[in-house]
């Protein structure tokens, strides 16, 4: 295993600091529970691209929300989090997608000091002491003002970097990101255990990792497409998957699944019926038939029985989403569901194109939800009232216990205070 090392220039040691900036409510609902480089587009979350681009190069340190950090200190107690390390720094922003030249950038300390590389209004880059960001204690801000630290600095103009602005850029990223994601794959490979009546189409596209199961008459299609089936995954009997599909380690494909078209399902995720161009985050579930199109699911979520998205205009014209009550033009034809942490559907709901759906949100009602579900809200296309909170604990302490998953009291916590923030203010209609 190779240690990382701070960046050094000139003799300077400078810290790389992963950072979160005061744009991130932009991307509400869906990083109410993660930093915003835990949000996924292709098959790897954000901060996965870093640390895949990196390789243990230069050592990332990471800032993020004060009340997400106990709870991500957990998961990751080798991470220096919210902590100066050096006075000097190097500040890269956590909305970016990495790639090759972002990773140049950070592994040979190219960003002289004082200076910001700006795309458009979207701080990148900058090359600061710590005195520039440090709050009145000393310490890391709850958010980087980048607005503001960028005028106290050399600005740069830089272009070609894809930075997530948008709700939906998750999802309007994603084909390219799932084929970018895919160079790293092992193809070729077949590891764990086929069976004979399962039909490998073009076996130089597939990958079946270490304890993965493909079982009875399962199709893996790799003509038009890689599909990658991760180390103790399976793909139950009757199961098609094609066109560029991942599933993660320990994730499930259920009986007579359709899953196509740039799908990838996170570990420990169980999908079943007709997915297309979508993404399924670590822990989701979607067991039974329905159709999920371009759509995002994040953890913890439940889809019911005969849950079906739209993705499409009956009139083909570009999707709109609701935002806090306001009309956002995505520019996109294709958008289905963007579903926050915990969300739920009961059997037979139907999303209409570009829904949103907050963080803890049940519904239940076979017809049309609003386009716009509140976090922490409960009801039907009827009207909805608020979740109450020691209700929403209790449903989601025992979600995560089916999946052998102990809710922490750093999680518990953190769930309270997104309550606290998003569900206590809004209006139910």
């Amino acid at each position: 295993m190779v240690k990382g090392r701070a960046c050094k220039t000139q003799g300077v040691t400078m810290q790389v600091i992963v950072f979160e900036d005061n744009k991130v409510s932009e991307l509400k609902p869906l990083v109410n529970l993660k930093p915003v480089y835990g949000l996924y587009t292709g098959f790897r979350s954000l901060q996965e691209k870093f640390e895949h681009s990196i390789r243990g190069r230069v050592k990332l340190t990471w800032h993020l929300r004060r009340y997400l950090a106990p709870y991500y200190a957990e998961q990751h107690p080798a991470f220096v989090l919210n902590r100066f390390e050096e006075d000097e720094l190097l500040l890269v922003n956590g909305r970016l997608v990495c790639n090759e030249a972002a990773t140049q950038l950070i592994t040979d300390a190219l960003v002289e000091p004082g200076r910001a590389y700006m795309q458009g209004d979207d701080l990148l880059f900058a090359r600061v002491h710590r005195r520039l960001v440090a709050d009145e204690s000393g310490l890391m801000p709850d958010l980087i003002d980048t607005r503001r630290l960028a005028g106290e600095l050399v600005c740069e103009s830089v272009t070609g970097f894809r930075i997530i602005k948008h709700l939906w850029d998750v999802i309007a990223f994603h084909s390219d990101e799932i084929l970018r994601d895919a160079e790293t794959l092992r193809l070729g490979r077949v590891e764990g255990k086929v069976h004979p009546s399962a039909v490998i189409v073009n076996p130089s596209n597939i990958f079946v990792g270490h304890g993965a199961v493909v079982k009875a008459g399962a199709v893996l299609d790799g003509d038009d497409g890689f599909v990658a089936v991760g180390d103790g995954a399976i793909v139950d009997p009757q199961a098609v998957l094609m066109q560029n599909v991942f599933l993660a380690p320990g994730s499930r494909v259920k009986t007579g699944a359709n899953i196509y078209s740039n799908v990838s399902i996170g570990r420990a995720s169980k999908i079943g019926g007709e997915v297309e161009d979508s993404l399924i985050e670590p822990f989701a579930n979607k067991q039974h038939d329905g159709f999920l199109g371009h759509s995002y699911i994040s953890s913890w979520c439940n889809l019911g029985a005969g849950t079906n998205t739209s993705d499409l205009k009956n009139n083909y014209s570009p999707v709109k989403l609701l935002l806090n009550g306001q009309e956002k033009m995505t520019g996109l034809q294709f958008l289905g569901l963007l579903m926050a942490d915990h969300g739920k559907s009961s059997i037979n709901t139907m999303f209409n194109t570009g829904t949103v759906v907050g963080t803890a949100a049940n519904i239940f009602d076979s017809g049309f939800p609003p386009k716009e579900v509140f976090s922490f809200s409960w009801g039907s296309s009827g009207g909805f009232k608020p979740y109450e909170i020691e209700k929403a604990v209790e449903t989601a302490r025992m979600v995560m216990e089916r999946r052998n998953v102990v809710m922490s009291g750093a999680y518990d916590s953190m769930f309270r205070i997104v309550a606290a923030m998003e569900g206590s203010d809004r209006l139910f209609v």
